[in-house]
């Protein structure tokens, strides 16, 4: 059950009793770590572990496909600048979100690959979360299955990073609820009759049998905004970005799963 299902389920003037009693929490040590795989039950498990019967590898396939497809007036494929996604890929999306030196601010994988569709195929960007866009990001980010999430030691990034962590903490919505009450304060107890994960982003693009589709991250991070019925940031915001770049901080050493498999 979501954060949405969960308020509807108890009512707004239960959920804003437990707002109240909630503490601030404390970011997990990495001893303590777990991703959300760990909290799943064994079929879903099962599921994500045997490649034939994980959905996300649907996406997969079709993201391999679009990698030597030709786009826009350049008339080029991803495989012409990159050769094989196998080698060139591999270990690129355990470094995301990454700094952008032209922008002065960090982009996360999806807008990395609709900047080189317009800087180096000259073709329109992709829609958020478009079936084209998550089968080339999912495709990208399972080559470096298996990797540890590897941010980079980036100063620039510092200014970003604060912010993100700051967001994850603060209030927000008619609930008055933070991203850290739910996952780091509550994280293994019950929300309906899901356990609360510690949001460690390791499976994203992730396959969520809720949706019964693939998506993103940051459709994950609005999810949870309408949940405590705040304002969604749009799809791409640097607000979203900033939060995607704290939780891949809290994840670091942690292994890739995507595609992931969620309830």
């Amino acid at each position: 059950m979501d954060c949405r299902a969960f308020i509807l389920l108890l009512g707004v003037s239960v959920a804003a009793s437990l707002a109240a009693g909630w503490a601030s929490g404390q970011t997990p040590s990495a001893g303590q770590r777990r991703s959300g795989f760990e909290y799943m039950g064994r079929s879903t498990q099962a599921m994500q572990q045997d490649d034939t019967l994980n959905p996300g590898m649907l996406w997969v396939g079709e993201g391999e496909a679009l990698w030597s497809r030709p786009a826009g007036a350049g008339g080029k494929a991803c495989i012409h600048c990159h050769a094989a996604a196998v080698s060139s890929m591999r270990g690129v999306a355990a470094r995301y979100p990454a700094f952008d030196e032209r922008l002065a601010r960090p982009l996360s994988l999806g807008q990395r690959i609709n900047q080189c569709r317009q800087q180096h195929q000259q073709a329109a960007p992709l829609g958020a979360e478009s079936q084209e866009l998550l089968s080339l990001e999912t495709y990208v980010a399972h080559q470096s299955r298996g990797l540890p999430v590897a941010l980079p030691d980036d100063a620039r990034l510092a200014p970003f990073l604060l912010q993100g962590e700051q967001r994850f903490r603060q209030r927000m919505g008619q609930l008055k609820l933070s991203c850290a009450q739910c996952h780091d304060t509550n994280a293994g107890k019950r929300l309906g009759s899901s356990v609360i994960p510690q949001a460690h982003p390791t499976g994203y693009p992730l396959y969520r049998l809720e949706w019964q589709a693939l998506g993103s991250l940051q459709r994950r991070l609005r999810a949870c905004m309408s949940g405590v019925r705040a304002e969604p940031y749009a799809y791409g915001a640097q607000e979203l970005v900033e939060l995607e770049l704290y939780l891949a901080a809290r994840a670091r050493g942690m292994a890739l799963e995507t595609p992931g498999v969620r309830p």
